[in-house]
């Protein structure tokens, strides 16, 4: 998906320099909006047809920008129900955001809505703010090339993952909540539970919000874990019917032709509604280069894991005999896979079994890959105006997700006023983790269970269970801001909550 071969990149770079001195009328034309359509689409998923959603662009699946293109994209909306795009790394003017009714409301079927704001560079996604739409996969990939990336000798590769059930969202929701389908974490022997609906859920005066009294425990191995009913920590709510990469699976997986001895520039996106996966690049060694389309201080490495809503690029450089690397995203806690290949021209491609022979581990417990994480272009230094402290609650049983005790419609913004330094410490006292999402601002991860660091800068940080997180931000546009957990169950159950943002005195 969006693969580019390094002579391409040449051309396009000498196509940039050439359109430098064109006539302003035909640089206007070359820049007319972009035009981006929510449709269905049917897929082939293990040799049955599957009807979902998608956004399609002009060269396929999702958008890709050049360095210094503005954000001018006409969304048309052809489903037959309502629809709006969250644009997930960017940030325009908060009336452009993509969230119902804050301000705009929903794209009716059959409108168009333009767009213009400043793109920013990066490994970036779109996708819809209505949970079961996105569960339908109606995402894509939104990439922004920086001026390096048309001068680099190297091949891009896209790989977009995604969990997918041919049952309906509400179904999946629905036996969730009722405790069906690996809702207890892998392995366990727990009996399904009963609970209440996912949606409009309202908390229960003494709800249990998993959370208990103590310091973070995010250094514990998995199985000393448990929480206050004796259950281990919970890593999977569903059992998906297919994990994809580029909307195929590992019984036809996308092969990508590569050169012997290139350099490959993988831009991973996790559009996962509930799966966290490990990056394998098995043989090909690799280096994490960004996060969240922000660079970090090179990590070498051969598995690397995201969780819902965050991205990964991995620069990968290739032996210079011919041959095949298959590139693998291993589901957390389990044993299905899904994936790529990388393969020279004429190279054998075996055939990979869509379950891997043993279970793979949770991801970063111990925040052990975020405290290797450092940013190359760290926020400046400065006091800290305002710090707010964020409590990650939940149970199971009910199935309810909290953020400071409440469900959105119950919840307490959190608040600010634009160009203050802001510390939101996440401290996740449940037994699942959450990956938090925050529209409108980059943020730098400069804590994890209390000891500082100078980590990455992101949009999207996981916290684990038992854990505590500290991002610092500036605080942007004054307005409405969401702030919520990017698991979609969650976020269905209510686990959202807003960042308002005050004009400065």
């Amino acid at each position: 998906m969006n693969t580019f071969s390094r002579r391409g990149f040449l051309a396009a770079s000498a196509a940039a320099l050439a359109s430098a001195h064109l006539p302003r009328a035909a640089m206007a034309q070359a820049r007319a909006p972009l035009a981006l359509s929510a449709a269905t689409r049917t897929l082939d998923i293990d040799g049955r047809a599957a009807t979902v959603f998608g956004l399609a662009g002009p060269g396929g699946q999702g958008l890709v920008l050049d360095p210094g293109q503005r954000f001018r994209v006409d969304l048309s909306n052809e489903l037959d129900v309502g629809t709006i795009i969250h644009w997930h790394g960017q940030i325009p003017p908060n009336a452009q955001d993509g969230v119902p009714d804050m301000p705009m409301p929903l794209l009716a079927p059959g409108e168009t809505r333009s767009y213009d704001f400043e793109a920013r560079p990066g490994t970036h996604w779109m996708h819809s703010h209505v949970p079961i739409q996105e569960m339908q996969l109606l995402a894509a990939p939104l990439i922004v090339r920086a001026p390096e990336d048309l001068t680099a000798d190297r091949q891009e590769v896209t790989l977009f993952l995604h969990d997918f059930s041919f049952k309906s969202p509400e179904e999946v929701l629905a036996e969730i909540n009722e405790g069906h389908d690996g809702g207890h974490g892998a392995g366990s022997d727990e009996p399904p539970k009963q609970g209440m609906p996912m949606q409009g859920m309202d908390a229960m005066p003494g709800m249990n919000d998993g959370t208990m009294g103590g310091m973070p425990m995010g250094n514990m191995p998995m199985d000393g874990m448990m929480g206050m009913d004796g259950m281990a920590m919970d890593l999977n709510d569903y059992d998906w019917d297919a994990y994809l990469a580029n909307d195929r699976t590992l019984s036809d997986p996308e092969v990508v032709q590569v050169e012997r001895g290139g350099r490959i520039r993988l831009r991973v996106i996790n559009a996962a509604a509930a799966t966290v996966f490990w990056i394998e690049t098995g043989q090909a060694q690799a280096r994490l280069v960004a996060v969240d389309g922000h660079a970090v201080q090179p990590l070498l490495g051969n598995r690397f894991g995201l969780a819902m809503g965050q991205r990964l690029d991995l620069e990968i450089d290739l032996p210079n005999e011919g041959g095949a690397w298959p590139i693998l995203a291993l589901r957390e806690g389990a044993r299905e896979r899904t994936g790529l290949i990388l393969a020279t021209q004429g190279a054998e491609v075996r055939r990979i079994p869509a379950l891997a022979e043993i279970d793979a581990p949770a991801f970063d417990i111990d925040l052990a890959q975020e405290s290797q994480l450092v940013a190359r272009d760290a926020l400046p230094d400065r006091p800290v105006d305002r710090s707010q402290m964020l409590m990650l609650g939940g149970s199971m049983q009910p199935y309810v997700w909290t953020i400071n005790g409440g469900v959105w419609g119950q919840h307490r913004p959190v608040v600010a006023r634009s160009g203050e330094r802001v510390v939101l410490s996440f401290h996740n006292m449940s037994m699942m983790a959450h990956p938090m999402h925050l529209h409108g601002h980059v943020f730098q991860v400069v804590g994890l269970n209390g000891r500082a660091v100078s980590g990455a800068l992101r949009d999207t940080v996981h916290v684990p269970p038992m854990s505590m997180v500290d991002v610092a931000l500036d605080a942007g546009e004054a307005a409405r801001w969401m702030l919520h957990c990017h698991h979609m169950p969650h976020l269905a159950s209510g686990m959202m909550t807003e960042f308002a943002v005050t004009a400065s005195v």
